[in-house]
């Protein structure tokens, strides 16, 4: 059981959001209700005094693994992909900015008209002075993931973790929706993940968090509170962290 705490444990946090959680029950594109409690969330965080960094990703528009697969060049189709998450930036930038705070995207491929260029120390001046920023267009590279995109922002930010944001609340032994018996584990260790296979964040995105010493929280955005509860040390999802 996790020990409560009467002030936030985490100073600076990296929250990473799958394109999919913005489709809501949509079959593509984004839900504005889902975009709106998403910046409720945030808000909360921001008035908390909690320094908070995002990295979107695509899936809701574009997939590139998914064209690939049937013949497309992986290098453009994963290309596509980050312009997938630039536009999905956009519209969280929106919300949030409507929840009146201050909103900073930083984009790995270069599109000065609607975004800044990613720089590393630009981004962490933003987060000290209250301004969340979104990460947009993955590493910029293409064959990485955007959950190795967070790993790596999370680890060149300095933040304290990387919360992985599912529709599940956390890591289980086998899929909750088709193995009723699954068991949800409260803390793994990377190399568990690794060992086991889970599907928690892709191999190189676990790997590069174990080797920096980055932990990384899995939780259900989808349950309401649940951010603000893992700031103050609650049992809420899956811990991934060295281990004693």
């Amino acid at each position: 059981m996790a020990e409560q705490s009467d002030t936030p444990i985490y100073k600076r946090i990296l929250l990473k959001l799958s394109g999919e959680a913005l489709m809501g029950n949509a079959e593509f594109g984004i839900d504005p209700a889902i975009i709106e409690r998403v910046a409720t969330e945030v808000r909360e965080l921001v008035d908390t005094g909690i320094e908070v960094a995002i990295v979107i990703g695509g899936g809701n528009i574009f997939r590139g693994v998914n064209l690939s697969a049937s013949g497309m060049d992986r290098a453009t189709g994963d290309y596509m992909g980050m312009l997938a998450t630039i536009i999905n930036a956009l519209g969280i930038q929106d919300g949030l900015e409507r929840a009146g705070l201050t909103v900073r995207v930083q984009s790995a491929l270069q599109i000065n008209q609607v975004a800044e260029g990613y720089i590393r120390r630009r981004a962490m001046r933003h987060l000290e002075k209250g301004r969340v920023v979104i990460f947009a267009a993955g590493t910029g590279s293409p064959f990485f993931t955007t959950d190795t995109a967070a790993s790596l922002r999370g680890i060149e930010i300095g933040a304290d973790v990387v919360l992985k944001a599912t529709k599940v609340d956390g890591v289980y032994s086998a899929d909750p929706m088709i193995e009723k018996d699954a068991i949800r584990y409260s803390r793994l260790t990377y190399d568990e993940v690794l060992v086991k296979n889970l599907n928690v964040m892709d191999a190189t995105s676990i790997a590069l968090c174990r080797d920096y010493g980055m932990p990384v929280r899995v939780f259900n955005m989808n349950k309401s509170g649940s951010l603000m509860r893992i700031m103050y040390g609650e049992d809420e999802g899956t811990l991934v962290d060295k281990g004693e």
